[in-house]
């Protein structure tokens, strides 16, 4: 049994245990014939012990509710570069990506830099273009991420053609002034703040590297 499955069952017990004693009081009180005083003083304390079991495991699931489900993410697992990038960005991507691979949920990562994507990494999206619609464009502009918790309640996901197709979370975080780093996920609500944090002291580690070594000009994709 998986750890998630052994967590469920014990927080579900106290509610199934309640039920299940509060419904076998019910049936020996209608099945006996004659009611003495300290049945009833039996059965009422035995009302009460359910009552607080069942609230017991309806406060627990509250408490802590179930993580969101993950999928798995369509597409190949890949690396892809753009061309001609110098051996200086190539390893400041390299690291950048690994990191946020290997330390957050981020199952897909694109890099997006003056027009062109200088790096695609995990599970592949369809498309290599970035053509930024309104929410990368916003990042953009007003040089703040943008977190899409639930990707699939959102109109315009249908921009994010570049990454896996159930992708479930995006966050779009800027990159000094030239670009964003797109960042997916394989389940809603998954980022954390610890998260958000990582990400953006990345990019704010990245980004002016870029700035330094790349020219204006886009690098040839």
């Amino acid at each position: 049994m998986a750890k998630s499955d052994a967590n469920l069952v014990l927080q579900r017990l106290p509610l199934v245990t309640g039920v299940i004693a509060g419904t076998l009081l019910m049936i020996n009180r209608l099945a006996t014939p004659a009611l003495t005083e300290s049945q009833a003083r039996s059965d009422a304390l035995g009302v009460i012990l359910s009552a607080l079991l069942v609230l017991t495991g309806l406060l627990w699931q509250r408490v802590q509710p179930r993580p969101p489900e993950s999928v798995v993410l369509e597409g190949e697992e890949g690396l892809v570069w753009a061309e001609d990038l110098p051996e200086a960005v190539k390893t400041e991507l390299a690291w950048a990506s690994h990191l946020l691979l290997t330390n957050t949920v981020t199952k897909s990562l694109v890099v997006y830099w003056q027009g062109t994507v200088l790096l695609r990494r995990g599970i592949l999206g369809p498309e290599a273009t970035v053509t930024p619609g309104p929410i990368l464009q916003r990042v953009l502009t007003k040089q703040r991420p943008v977190y899409l918790v639930n990707l699939n309640l959102y109109p315009g996901k249908i921009e994010f053609k570049y990454l896996p197709e159930n992708t479930q979370g995006v966050i779009c975080q800027p990159l000094a002034e030239g670009g964003a780093l797109i960042l997916a996920a394989n389940a809603p609500r998954s980022y954390t703040q610890q998260d958000e944090a990582w990400i953006e002291g990345i990019a704010d580690k990245l980004g002016p590297t870029l700035v330094a070594t790349l020219p204006s000009a886009p690098v040839r994709p």
